[in-house]
């Protein structure tokens, strides 16, 4: 989990996010905004990339409103502003507005460092949010996630999990809440192995991931490396659900930024970026076709039909089939 300071109230005028984990980084934001809307439903949340904010975009964002709102101003990359920027910033630093949270994302290191130390002097509220390189780290995330999930897990289940999936943070912590949402009481090593079973190499989300795609032969590899390496069917079908639904949430959506269609969407900007790529060529009705497929797969791999392999190869192919005006094989 992301490590806090001493100073750990999310409305704090001034939280720090450092690190390069992008999932870290992304749960410092929503803790702020959660808290913020919280205290202030109607709050205003602005998510700006570095090049957006120029010289006086923040003394607009944060100048007093007659209607006195709550506003949340979040600024990505905060190690790549302009030194004119990062004047301003560092002028709003010695008396932050009221009502008004700033957040900063900063990669940490050399570059941006005097701003980085001008927030810790005005007594930022800091969030650390280091990349996890070492097994160790990633061991005592998966342990936190179980712990906030509410859930008990024995150790060798734990590094039995990071063994299977890997490295990214994501993997790991949509892993612990499949788990925790499927299995109930202890959480053991044999549970684990169950599930995730060479996860590592061929996941769920890869099998998805070349389905909507339109990557027939690829999804279908995939699936079959993954159920003969002991991926449960259950997981298979549910990143074919969630591939799909995004697909489809995006393709309804208003145009706009990755971080407002994420805000719109409940997606994290770097999957808006994703899906965006995938859902090329697709239309309402290969979508609805997909989403069916899906639902006859559910079924199928729950007990309504007799083959749950076959099942999941007749959705991956529907779904393959339905994103082909993609111009991909």
């Amino acid at each position: 989990m992301a490590r806090k300071n001493a100073s750990d109230d999310p409305l704090a005028p001034v939280t720090l996010a450092v690190g390069q984990e992008d999932l870290l980084l992304d749960r410092a934001v929503r803790e702020v905004v959660a808290a913020a809307k919280a205290a202030d439903a109607d709050t205003d949340v602005r998510d700006l990339s570095s090049d957006q904010l120029q010289p006086g975009t923040l003394a607009e964002l944060t100048s007093p409103s007659l209607f006195a709102e709550r506003k949340v101003v979040v600024v990505r990359n905060a190690q790549d502003l302009s030194a004119d920027t990062v004047k301003d910033v560092k002028a709003y630093l010695g008396a932050p507005a009221e009502e008004i949270t700033l957040v900063l994302l900063h990669a940490g290191g050399a570059k941006g460092k005097g701003l980085l130390d001008a927030a810790r002097k005005a007594g930022a509220r800091e969030v650390a949010c280091p990349k996890m390189t070492k097994p160790a780290d990633r061991l005592a995330f998966v342990r936190g996630e179980f712990r906030t999930a509410g859930r008990s897990a024995t150790p060798e289940a734990c590094q039995s999990l990071v063994d299977a999936i890997g490295s990214d943070l994501r993997e790991l912590a949509s892993a612990v809440s499949q788990l925790a949402a499927d299995v109930e009481g202890t959480i053991d090593e044999e549970v684990v192995g169950r599930y995730y079973t060479g996860r590592a190499e061929a996941s769920s989300f890869t099998v998805a991931d070349r389905a909507v795609e339109g990557r027939v032969a690829d999804a279908l590899e995939a699936l079959r490396w993954s159920l003969s390496t002991g991926v449960a069917p259950v997981l298979i079908t549910s990143a074919l659900a969630q591939g799909v639904r995004a697909i489809g949430k995006l393709s309804a959506a208003r145009g706009g930024r990755p971080a407002d269609l994420a805000r719109e969407l409940g997606m994290p900007p770097w999957r808006i970026d994703r899906v965006r790529q995938q859902a090329r060529g697709w239309t309402p009705d290969g979508v609805a076709v997909a989403l069916r497929a899906v639902a006859e797969a559910d079924a199928g791999v729950k007990g309504a039909g007799e083959d749950p392999e076959y099942a999941l190869e007749k959705a991956v192919v529907t779904i393959a089939r339905a994103a082909r005006s993609r111009g991909r094989a």
